[in-house]
């Protein structure tokens, strides 16, 4: 078996693939990067009755992964730079080869994929760690599962406005409910369920955005999403309307939190 590490400051996510199929992906939360590694592969190895034997490489990623310098467990290891690992593990879990990689964590990366050619192309500092922060100042709380449940009944509408708010008839390109400005609508007394519902909007519209902006000029209508916002329920909304109002496709892979430690372990 092949391990792939994700080794992130303090959470780090771990999955073996075993004739070309995953296997077992688990995360684990700790206080530091090393910690959070031999933490990790240690419950690995024993919620999947392993040994070390069974081990044929390790493959670590991540911005944690500068912090190991030795074998893991005397085991050979060997690290992957984690935008190809994005690459590599959205392409193993989608089937694409030709798309732009969209790396939804704390910030947000962009990498082109063609074939076995992975480019990092930029990103933007919108993601999972704004959405927190946000929620935070404006909800009082840090959890974004919270905060997702709060925004599945909240209205958009009293916090966006939209098309249909300025225009009296469609402009060319955008329907009447196409956002013209995002918090545009909103008022101070706001309820939390609007406000929570805003801003989980916000942070994926314009992650969307600029992931197609990025895309202008390589002919690439494909986009694979990945990364732990994956896993907010608006992805579902969101991305399929934006895909429709441009015209190109927005696709959540099997085991899309975990692509990162699968293009690891492929690499």
């Amino acid at each position: 078996m092949q391990i792939g590490i994700d080794v992130g400051i303090s959470t780090t996510k771990i999955v073996g693939i075993k004739e070309g199929k995953v296997f077992s992906p688990i995360r684990i939360s700790a206080v530091d990067p090393v910690t959070s590694l031999y933490g990790a592969f240690g419950k690995y190895l024993h919620d999947n009755d392993l040994g070390f034997g069974d081990v044929e490489q390790v493959v670590l990623t991540g911005v944690g992964s500068a912090y190991i310098q030795q074998p893991v467990y005397g085991l050979q290891t060997k690290k992957c730079d984690e935008f190809v690992a994005d690459g590599l593990g959205a392409r193993h879990e989608s089937g694409i080869d030709n798309a732009i990689v969209v790396s939804m964590g704390t910030g947000t990366s962009f990498v082109k994929c063609e074939g076995d050619k992975m480019t990092h192309i930029g990103g933007v500092g919108i993601g999972g760690g704004t959405l927190q922060g946000l929620s935070r100042l404006l909800l009082n709380t840090g959890d974004i599962r919270y905060v997702s449940e709060l925004a599945q009944k909240g209205n958009l509408a009293n916090i966006n406005l939209q098309i249909g708010d300025i225009s009296a008839n469609p402009l060319p390109g955008l329907p009447m409910d196409a956002t013209a400005s995002l918090f545009g609508k909103a008022q101070s007394n706001a309820t939390k369920e609007d406000i929570a519902a805003g801003l989980v909007c916000m942070t994926l519209q314009s992650i969307g955005s600029a992931a197609i902006l990025a895309a202008l000029g390589t002919g690439i209508d494909d986009f694979i999403l990945i990364g732990n916002l994956t896993l907010l329920d608006q992805c579902r909304d969101v991305f399929p309307a934006m895909a429709k109002l441009y015209g190109v496709n927005f696709h959540i892979p099997n085991h899309s939190e975990f692509c990162t430690a699968i293009g690891a372990a492929v690499s």
